[in-house]
């Protein structure tokens, strides 16, 4: 499966298996993420949609996989300054690689995938894959005896 690009202004991978990670694409990749998503999952009569606030995220810094009914959000937020930790009075934001797998309840078009970051609002919209709601008959016919 390609590489399919969700991004037109603003760059985000979408890969097919998280497996896949190679090259500098995933060069911030290291296998350890601590950090969960908060994610808000609904439905409109067409679309999945997954929405998550990841602000300080750039779209380098962000990847997202779909894998048969499973979309992976990861990436990493990096912190720009730091000071000491005796300085700190509260410390509560989260620096560090994140992901988030959510089980998609329904089957989406994959290849129709988009997304959109604004304002530290990551929106993925996967297409709902339609099935035909209407009962078909099955004609049934008499076999031969041997």
């Amino acid at each position: 499966m390609p590489v399919t690009k969700l991004f037109t202004h603003e760059e985000v991978t979408v890969l097919p298996s998280a497996a896949k990670l190679s090259g500098e694409s995933a060069s911030w990749y290291t296998g350890e993420y601590e950090g969960q998503l908060a994610v808000d999952v609904y439905q409109t009569q067409d679309e999945l949609v997954v929405r998550s606030t990841i602000a300080g995220v750039k779209p380098e810094d962000l990847e997202i996989t779909l894998n048969d009914d499973v979309i992976t959000l990861r990436g990493k937020r990096y912190q720009e300054t730091e000071a000491p930790k005796e300085d700190y009075f509260y410390q509560e934001c989260y620096w560090g690689g994140f992901s988030r797998s959510i089980v998609l309840p329904m089957e989406v078009r994959a290849n129709e995938a988009r997304a959109s970051l604004k304002n530290g609002v990551l929106t993925v919209v996967l297409p709902k894959a339609h099935r035909s709601g209407a009962a078909v008959a099955i004609g049934v016919e008499a076999a031969e005896e041997d």
